[in-house]
């Protein structure tokens, strides 16, 4: 059995991740190819994790190709995460995932419409206001949830959500049918209002994307293709690892899987899969620095982490399993990070990393401050070591 060590495994990361200086690139869009998907839950980290590979690339190149150029689009896919995508990719996550997201939300949204309210027929009701907000923003090319809930009024309903309970309060359906209609691909999330860190998204009809609408691909053929870039990111790794990545079944992971070549090799602890094509042993480049930011894809790329994270866990993740801001050195995660109110990058080293690792560490973080210049953007999700920081 062909051997992938841990070390390997970090010199892949660094070229195919795009971490290590000589693969670093200010094409947006070939960063957001060569992690499959952009975590985006954060609006911010989109931004820093193209910071983070990029050489001269500022938060406008990010924008021009998310809002100018068009060339990636954000949606709610794997895990039901939000993700920014590159176009060509949409229809195989649409397949995959969304389609199915889609119906699993209208299902939960109609079972609270039914606990909170008195509408009747409450199915049929959910797919006329669709059908009304979908007709809205046609009318107007582009919107937001409350110019919309204005044009249509019966996205102003009333439901409660928890009916009886101290913490429920009413709340409009806007946001759920809008939602519904970005999972079934019909509609897409645009330019916010406000700077990058915003998540006030103005929506837009998902033909301003895609012309043609969203092209149908079998969902065997999706979750195929699907896996197959996944493991060309971010291969060897468990099947373990696959499906917790994609948030499919076990059987579902097992179909996708069957169509493609793969070899098994040994991962120094345990076995993983990589596509039997991609067998040749990777350069291991310089040593380098890198800053991630909270959410990026690459640490939230695999379940099992101990091959990079080490014991630094416990001060760099939440309670839900979301990472903070990473400090990585040739390949594993040494520290984390914080941006303070007055814009400062402050670092901790949760280990001796030498001299070297200190100031290439020290250039990323006056590298990672430039990119934010006057922006203030605190993580959605608080880690123990970047609240400490901060603090």
């Amino acid at each position: 059995m062909r051997s992938m060590k841990p070390a390997e495994r970090r010199a892949r990361l660094a070229l195919r991740h795009r971490l290590a200086p000589p693969a670093r690139t200010d094409d947006v869009l070939g960063i957001a190819r060569s992690m499959v998907v952009l975590h985006a839950t954060d609006p911010a980290t989109v931004f820093l994790s193209v910071a983070a590979r990029s050489v001269e690339a500022g938060p406008g190149a990010v924008e021009r190709a998310l809002y100018d150029d068009r060339t990636l689009l954000r949606m709610l896919a794997m895990r039901r995460t939000m993700f920014v995508a590159p176009v060509d990719l949409v229809p195989v996550l649409q397949a995959s995932t969304a389609n199915g997201l889609a119906a699993k939300q209208r299902a939960t949204y109609a079972r609270l419409i039914e606990r909170g309210s008195d509408i009747s027929g409450v199915p049929s009701w959910f797919a006329e206001a669709e059908e009304a907000a979908h007709k809205a923003l046609l009318a107007r090319g582009e919107a937001t949830g409350a110019q919309l809930s204005a044009d249509v009024p019966v996205l102003r309903t009333q439901v409660d959500p928890a009916p009886g309970k101290s913490y429920s309060r009413p709340t409009s359906v806007t946001t759920w049918v809008l939602v519904t209609l970005g999972c079934e691909g019909r509609i897409v999330r645009g330019r916010p209002n406000g700077s990058w860190t915003s998540s006030q998204y103005r929506w837009s009809p998902v033909e301003a994307w895609l012309p043609g609408g969203i092209e149908d691909v079998p969902a065997g053929e999706a979750r195929t293709e699907l896996v197959r870039r996944w493991l060309r990111a971010f291969g060897p790794a468990p099947v373990a690892d696959l499906k917790w990545w994609t948030g499919w079944t076990a059987g579902d992971v097992k179909k996708a899987l069957a169509p493609l070549d793969v070899t098994e090799v040994d991962l120094g602890g345990g076995t993983g899969l990589v596509l039997s094509d991609d067998l040749e042993p990777a350069p291991e480049p310089e040593p380098w620095a890198a800053l991630l930011p909270a959410l990026d894809p690459t640490p939230m790329g695999w379940r099992e982490r101990g091959w990079f994270l080490g014991g630094h866990g416990p001060a760099l993740f939440d309670r839900n399993g979301n990472i903070g801001p990473s400090v990585w050195w040739d390949g594993r995660i040494v520290g984390g990070w914080a941006q303070r109110k007055d814009g400062e990058i402050a670092v901790r080293v949760l280990e001796d990393v030498g001299a070297e690792a200190g100031a290439a560490i020290e250039r990323e973080a006056a590298r990672m401050s430039a990119w934010y210049g006057d922006v203030r953007a605190i993580p959605r999700f608080r880690t123990p070591l970047e609240r400490e920081l901060t603090s």
